[in-house]
């Protein structure tokens, strides 16, 4: 299926846009002096000059190098179409051309030759690698001697150390373990003991058996060590 051709309004407009340009560089160069196909060589020399550079610029742009050269250039481009643009607008009268501006219009295919070969002979940074083969660096070994070096080199022998001693077959005293510390007393306050006891009534009362210290301290809501505490009180 082939694509169907719809209408650009930016390509359009750039055609247009490079076409008014084209001309006014073209009466630019006339008036100038330069006729016949020279007239017509200068808007052409203008716009590669701009195209190249903007190319150049987003190369050096996507390879992370500096792009100032390149503005430059482009920068000289653009402001020689923007001068013939605003000089053939009524401002400049085109039958009497001042002195230097066909001094700028004689000088610039120098200038764009100079600008373009710049652009397209920029220095480049190529990776460094080191050449083989029989124009290596007679100073430097190659693989192969330095295996072979290698090789003749004679290696010292090793050490011989002696063994640790084994340890002694007697069974080693076993240290006694230091006598844990007896916990400090817990102050239980006489209202708890109190109620404490008429919990363990009321436990006597329905099962017939003294309340033990985790039923207390489950009752009471306390920590272990206080209910031991308590229960030993009511014992």
């Amino acid at each position: 299926m082939r694509p169907t051709l719809r209408p650009d309004a930016v390509l359009v407009q750039a055609v247009i846009a490079g076409a008014l340009s084209f001309a006014h560089l073209h009466d630019l160069a006339a008036a100038a002096g330069q006729s016949g196909w020279k007239a017509w060589a200068y808007p052409v020399s203008v716009d590669l000059l701009l195209v190249a550079a903007w190319h150049r610029l987003r190369s050096l742009r996507a390879a992370g190098d500096s792009a100032r050269s390149a503005w430059t250039w482009f920068m000289v481009a653009l402001a020689a179409s923007l001068g013939a643009n605003v000089a053939t607008a009524g401002l400049l009268d085109l039958g009497h051309v001042p002195a230097w501006l066909r001094i700028l219009v004689a000088g610039w295919p120098a200038l764009a030759f100079l600008g373009g070969t710049l652009l397209v002979h920029s220095p480049e940074h190529p990776a460094v690698t080191q050449p083989a083969g029989p124009d290596t660096d007679a100073g430097q070994p190659s693989a192969v001697e330095a295996v072979i070096e290698r090789d003749d080199v004679v290696e010292p022998e090793p050490e011989i150390t002696t063994a640790p001693a084994l340890p002694s077959s007697e069974p080693e005293q076993a240290l006694e373990p230091a006598p844990e510390p007896e916990p400090a007393p817990v102050a239980v306050p006489p209202a708890l003991v109190a109620h404490a006891r008429k919990v363990a009534d009321d436990y006597r009362a329905r099962t017939g058996y003294p309340i033990d210290a985790d039923t207390l301290r489950a009752r009471l809501g306390v920590p272990p060590l206080m209910a031991n505490a308590i229960a030993a009180q009511l014992a």
